[in-house]
């Protein structure tokens, strides 16, 4: 009897032992994705410019949420509007000595003679490289699927670079200034960051039909980039008809390469179709510095009303601050927030701001992201 009874208990005791699950042996196996050198863990300091707006609203939401999960860093904060007339020399020795920046929407004036501090940071820094990355979120329902694409902007040149004057009255000249230099850079840094996250298609964005030396020594310099990468297919494609096709089908699109201008344009539209750009993070990096905000600049600072109320989005700053800790090598950190933000994206409607269709507050928005973490 026993030696009947034995096999059989067994085998129940087997299949009933949670350990013994493929789905609990999936879970409690934990892969090695990251050994850290000694001192790996030791605090990094983060400049952080709260800016104007819902900006100082959605980055202590971003200091709460670090606290929480007790992320190895810690904020050195600079008040800085967008109304200054050039970046306080403190605030640019700081990100200088820290090389990692974090801010909020800083509101530029709307003609005028002040100039943009955000360009200013990017040229004073050589901040060359913006990277938006848009994608579908589950949980938030958009028009298209399978949306995941990465624009990366050339930063400091272009229609940008500031060259204005008045001719004679009533007759402005701006300048737009394409350089060999920064458009190779740009191009390899797209080429680069397709390769090392094993994207497949890199496609530029230009109007070279009409600005045929400008746009043009862009594609030539693409092009030369692209033979470097045989394994990355390379496209081109006009920035109006690019537009078009964002809007009708963007899950054609993978990595994105742009001049200024068009970037900006092309980051914002594609943001509007991956879900909002309340959603969608981003950076600016060089090759000493790097400073993370929202990805798209469309109502990065928000409104008095939503201000008012306190129910500013701040996911595309928890994500661009996921983003940075990547960046500092914190990458179990930023798995955690990543993680924590997209569980609560999927719970739908339950935790949404205004701008995604709920009503929900910064604040338990914040309050789920940080219940989530664990």
């Amino acid at each position: 009897m026993a030696k009947r009874t034995l096999p059989i208990l067994k085998h129940f005791l087997t299949s009933s032992s949670p350990s013994s699950s493929p789905s609990h042996a999936l879970t409690s196996v934990r892969s090695v994705t990251y050994m850290p050198r000694p001192g790996d863990g030791t605090p990094r300091a983060v400049t952080l410019i709260p800016g104007d707006g819902i900006g100082p609203l959605v980055t202590g939401a971003v200091e709460q949420v670090m606290e929480a999960m007790h992320a190895p860093v810690y904020f050195e904060r600079y008040d800085v509007h967008g109304d200054m007339k050039s970046m306080p020399p403190d605030v640019m020795d700081s990100i200088r000595k820290n090389k990692v920046c974090l801010k909020g929407g800083l509101r530029t004036p709307v003609g005028g003679g002040v100039s943009s501090l955000n360009v200013q940071l990017r040229k004073e820094l050589d901040l060359y490289a913006s990277l938006v990355h848009c994608f579908n979120l589950k949980g938030l329902p958009t028009r298209h699927e399978n949306v995941d694409i990465v624009v990366i902007r050339e930063n400091t040149e272009g229609e940008y670079s500031g060259l204005e004057h008045e001719v004679v009255p009533g007759v402005v000249e701006s300048l737009k200034v394409m350089t060999k230099f920064c458009s190779e850079r740009i191009a390899k840094y797209a080429f680069e960051y397709a390769y090392l996250n094993n994207r497949k298609v890199v496609t530029a964005v230009h109007k070279a039909n009409i600005m045929k030396l400008a746009d043009g020594l862009f594609l030539e310099s693409c092009r030369e980039i692209a033979s470097k990468y045989p394994g990355i297919k390379y496209n081109e494609i006009i920035v109006d008809n690019c537009c078009m096709q964002l809007v009708s089908k963007p899950e054609q699109f993978d990595v994105m390469v742009t001049p200024n201008l068009y970037g900006n344009l092309v980051a914002n539209t594609a943001a509007g179709i991956a879900g909002g750009t309340g959603v969608m993070p981003g950076g600016n990096v060089g090759a000493d510095h790097a400073v993370f905000e929202q990805g798209a600049s469309a109502g990065n600072v928000g409104n008095d009303k939503i201000l008012e109320q306190k129910k500013a989005n701040p996911i595309a700053l928890f994500l661009s601050s996921a983003m940075m800790l990547r960046h500092l090598q914190f990458p179990s950190f930023a798995d955690r927030l990543e993680t924590s933000v997209k569980r609560v994206i999927a719970e739908g409607n339950k935790y949404m701001t205004k701008d995604l269709g709920g009503d929900c507050t910064t604040q338990e928005i914040t309050d789920a992201v940080i219940a989530n973490l664990n």
